[in-house]
């Protein structure tokens, strides 16, 4: 199960809502080309900016607009960027833009730099607005205090006139494009409900309803980018210069992304790194909380990995470049939680469905006042009329069609600074679901790499010095993982001469040391070598029954020591699997090791159902079994041996994967570190998410369904009916915004 990434064509049309206001609802997801290297050869890509679009609904109309084009091979939304790209013909190009201009919608081309009239645009966006709302102002006093004579009234007119021009032409414009085309979305009903206004008289409310409308987008706009620019403020947490190694030994600052792979930079203590790579020199604390979530510092020398956007913290470093700028896990990391905001998730897909249903049933609603009151209930057309209006600027489905997309966005957000990595909207929320989660055991609940955990010496024929030294010499010479715990677990400070030293495939090594033959080898070896006695043979049963892979050393004469190794279980394991028995979750653990070993580690981790010896296609069929009862089953592995099971399960985590092409592409859920504690975190982000997301729905409708009533009963104004949608819009953004301001769910 990869991320959910919808691929969008010509041809398939997204599920519309019926949100057509100027804040950002969602970001649509880049699809992946479907077009063949010649095909696409023959083609130019056409990169537009178009200012008007930033809901699914303006897309939607964009996608009709650009049908008749039968050439277009591609076309893919950015409503984030506000940008839109075509892969088409160059020759028809400029017939593109004229469809758009015609359907409402101007286009330009993206440049570096905006130009002086984008940012005037940009200023106006402020600056009209307030002027529109004060010019209001003026047309309210004039009609309160001045004479009732055609002189006044036609001057108040003119005054309410300029304040709807200032804020609101754009909505007549796009208002107009929308109802001849039988659409009815909020630029429709503002413009109807301004427009019927302005008509029976109610000038100065239709110029208030218009500037707070204005300035209601601005303050929705300006709130849902903090949702929506979340993620990509982690791209201000890599320096955008970094200090290279010249071929003359000097040290120069240049541009990160203009840096090579293989090449040295150099990072002081206090900044962060720029680029990924490994270390070459020096020794350091690096901070990675910012990429992985790890709340403490890590040792960092020769050979170890760093990550761009993390910060070190104790002394200068210098490593050699291992992926350029663009390539990196931070812009990995924000590529993908982009790709994730495009997908809907379902809730959301259901609020895109219901708000298409929501708003022409109010229009017929507000119609059927607007007739009815007068013919059935004797109201005066007028009530009858004013009433209606109300009704159209409450029909608005803004704050109910914002929530769950700015909600989502956030857990997205949320998660990816503690180090977890959702692929989708729809693993955010399916996640609290979950009733079983499947765990590989090496790497997954143990650290992954083998340790030396017990020592004991079986001989005094030499002093036990002497007895490690040996041993510390002939393991390491050897590259076999066990010899490698061995020798890391003893760390002597130097090692003795080996003459002679070779391996026996599937038994062990040897070696001469000062003029004496030993071996260091398995359980088998000894026994065919003679020299396993009955109590040698009982110490070893019970390490072996314990999950533990003995090594001894032995010369000639007799068994000196038996070191025992084992894959030990990760400090946070037995936490996490605590967590996730509270949460209702049922951990299992699936494995290829053999039943003992993994009995063991199953216990002290606090896990009852242990499966082991099992091979991927048996890993496979076991998610499958844990699937049959209907609950959504989860599997956390590392993200390339488990990638069947990863593929098959509901959720797949993958675990311990900074830096890995494979299990970001594999999995739905990436633990940027080894913490298997994350996997509850995920699962608690998800419920309260979920909560989040019908605290907005509940919030929107309950707010329009009251008004709804308050209209019918003559206690509701045209502007009071702004305040609530615009209310009901910034309560719901910024109870979304909580996600991100929560540390811990």
């Amino acid at each position: 199960m990869s991320a959910q990434h919808e691929a969008k064509n010509l041809n398939a049309h997204p599920d519309e809502h019926s949100c057509g206001c100027n804040h950002a609802c969602n970001a649509s997801a880049k699809p992946a080309d479907g077009s063949g290297p010649q095909q696409r050869a023959a083609l130019g890509q056409l990169l537009l900016r178009v200012p008007a679009m930033d809901c699914p609904t303006e897309e939607a109309q964009i996608r009709r607009a650009l049908e008749q084009f039968p050439a277009i091979r591609r076309l893919s939304f950015d409503l984030a960027a506000r940008t839109l790209s075509l892969d088409v013909p160059t020759d028809a190009w400029s017939d593109i833009q004229a469809a758009l201009k015609k359907a409402g919608f101007d286009s330009e081309l993206p440049t570096e730099e905006p130009s002086v009239d984008s940012a005037a645009q940009s200023r106006n966006q402020f600056v009209q607005p307030i002027a529109a709302l004060l010019v209001a102002i003026v047309a309210e006093a004039v009609a309160y205090v001045a004479p009732e004579t055609l002189v006044w009234k036609l001057l108040g007119m003119g005054i309410a006139g300029v304040a709807i021009a200032l804020s609101g032409l754009s909505v007549f414009k796009k208002g107009l494009a929308a109802i001849l085309r039988g659409q009815l979305n909020i630029n429709a009903l503002m413009s109807v409900a301004v427009a019927g206004a302005f008509v029976i008289g109610e000038w100065p409310e239709a110029a208030m309803v218009m500037a707070l409308y204005a300035i209601a987008e601005l303050i929705e706009a300006r709130a849902v980018d903090r949702a929506r620019n979340a993620i990509k403020s982690l791209l201000e947490l890599s320096p955008q210069q970094a200090e290279v190694r010249q071929p003359n030994g000097s040290w120069l600052q240049i541009l990160a992304k203009e840096i090579q792979v293989g090449q040295i930079v150099r990072v002081r203590p206090g900044e962060r790194f720029a680029l990924d790579g490994k270390v070459t020199l020096g020794n350091s604390a690096v901070d990675q909380s910012p990429v992985t979530g790890e709340s403490m510092p890590i040792e960092k020398g020769p050979g170890d990995e760093v990550f761009a956007g993390t910060i070190n913290q104790s002394s200068a470093l210098e490593f050699e470049v291992t992926a350029p700028a663009s390539d990196t896990v931070l812009a990995r990391i924000i590529h993908a939680v982009e790709e994730a905001q495009g997908s809907r998730a379902p809730t959301q897909r259901f609020v895109d469905r219901f708000a298409a249903i929501y708003t022409p049933g109010v229009f017929v609603l507000a119609v059927g006042v607007a007739l009815v009151g007068p013919l059935a209930l004797g109201w005066t057309w007028m009530a009858s009329l004013y009433k209606a209006l109300v009704m159209l600027v409450i029909a608005c489905p803004c704050a109910l069609v914002i929530s769950t997309p700015v909600t989502v966005v956030s857990g997205l957000a949320a998660a990816a600074r503690r180090g977890i990595l959702i692929k989708g909207g729809a693993y955010l929320e399916e996640a609290r679901k979950l009733k079983a989660v499947a765990l590989d055991k090496t790497g997954t609940v143990t650290e992954g790499r083998p340790k030396l955990v017990a020592q004991v010496i079986l001989s005094k024929a030499l002093p036990e010095p002497d007895v490690l030294r040996i041993a510390f010499a002939l393991a390491g010479r050897s590259d076999h993982p066990v010899s490698k715990a061995v020798a890391t677990g003893l760390a002597l400070p130097e090692q003795m001469d080996v003459q002679d030293f070779g391996a026996e495939a599937g038994r062990g090594v040897f070696g001469t040391i000062a003029g004496h033959d030993y071996v260091l080898g398995n359980h088998r070896w000894i026994h065919d070598r003679d020299q396993c006695s009955p109590e040698l043979e009982a110490l070893l049963f019970e390490h072996e029954r314990q999950g533990r892979t003995v090594a001894i050393l032995a010369n000639r004469e007799t068994v000196l020591v038996m070191f025992a190794v084992a894959d030990t279980i990760k400090a946070s394991s037995q936490e996490a699997i605590g967590e996730m028995l509270k949460l209702g979750v049922t951990p299992v653990m699936l494995t290829g090791d053999n039943p003992a070993t993994a009995s063991s580690i199953a216990a002290q981790a606090g896990i009852q159902d242990v499966r082991a010896n099992l091979l991927p296609e048996e890993k496979l069929d076991a998610i499958r079994a844990l699937a049959s009862v209907g609950d959504p089953v989860a599997m956390v592995g590392d993200g390339i041996n488990d990638a069947p099971a990863l593929a098959t399960a509901d959720i797949g985590f993958a675990m311990g994967s900074a830096g890995t092409h494979t299990a970001m592409e594999a999995a739905d859920v990436v633990i940027m570190n080894d913490d298997l504690r994350r996997v509850p975190e995920t699962i608690r982000l998800s419920m309260q998410t979920h909560s989040v997301l019908w605290q907005n729905i509940t919030l929107a409708l309950g707010i329009k369904f009251v008004f709804l009533l308050l209209a019918l009963f003559d206690h509701a104004t045209m502007w009071m009916a702004v305040f609530a949608d615009m209310g009901a819009s910034l309560l719901v953004v910024f109870n979304g915004l909580r996600l991100l301001r929560d540390r811990k769910p």
